[in-house]
């Protein structure tokens, strides 16, 4: 695919960790809506959040409060369980990215399966669908799990990028997953699916990837990008994320 018939690509700005350093001393600030409102000023095209069972860093409130004041798209990555489901139906977010979650994991330690629990995976999202929020599926970029979220009421996938992102750049390990991504970006679009991408990305190893596989249309980044802004500012870090992808 020529870089000329390459999609739009959009910049989901995740701010869990900002979060995650409210949380550590239990206080007010800093506000994840606040981060949300200057991404969005920067030109992020979504908001992403990452609601845990555990609630290490997002709160419930601070979905409502996003759900009300996000003027782009906020996108809730969350596990496919009851009370999640609750918690999307009361603040109809834009999207739900349901993730794989285990109860002590540091971050997200591996795609959803859901060529395993397809039944269970298509019960969720008809919940969604039915309510008017779009789904996507956080899955390791394995052709069966491409193939089992080609399902009434998905419309995208979203690629863990984690193994490409843990190789060293350059590295011969790097270039394989650069090809088991883009392999995995064709054959989502040949479904009918929309391609995201995230997990582990910054900006020494994003460029590649946007050029290995121009299928992908989002890329979702927090960590690396709320680490950047600790010395660039939040806006700068956005805008350096942004020229990477345009």
């Amino acid at each position: 695919m020529s870089d000329e018939n390459a999609v739009l690509r959009r910049l989901g700005v995740n701010v869990d960790h900002v979060a995650t350093l409210r949380q550590a001393r239990q206080a007010r600030y800093p506000d994840p809506l606040a981060a949300a409102l200057i991404a969005e000023r920067a030109g992020a095209a979504q908001i992403t959040v990452h609601i845990r069972g555990d609630r290490r860093h997002i709160q419930d409130h601070d979905i409502v409060r996003l759900a009300q004041s996000v003027q782009t798209a906020l996108n809730v990555e969350a596990a496919a369980t009851e009370e999640m489901a609750g918690i999307l139906l009361r603040t109809l977010p834009h999207r739900v990215t349901l993730v794989a979650e285990r109860p002590g994991e540091v971050t997200t330690e591996g795609g959803l399966d859901v060529a395993g629990q397809q039944a269970d995976v298509a019960r969720f999202c008809a919940q969604m669908h039915r309510a008017g929020i779009a789904t996507s599926l956080f899955i390791d970029p394995e052709p069966e799990q491409i193939d089992a979220s080609a399902m009434p009421g998905v419309d995208m996938v979203e690629l863990n990028t984690a193994r490409y992102a843990e190789a060293r750049v350059g590295s011969a390990e790097a270039k394989a997953e650069l090809e088991r991504l883009a392999r995995a970006a064709s054959r989502a679009v040949a479904s009918g699916l929309g391609v995201a991408a995230g997990h582990g990305l910054n900006l020494q190893n994003l460029r590649a990837l946007v050029l290995a596989a121009p299928e992908i249309e989002e890329y979702n980044i927090g960590h690396a990008l709320i680490s950047d802004a600790v010395f660039l500012g939040l806006e700068a870090s956005i805008r350096r994320y942004l020229e990477l992808l345009a």
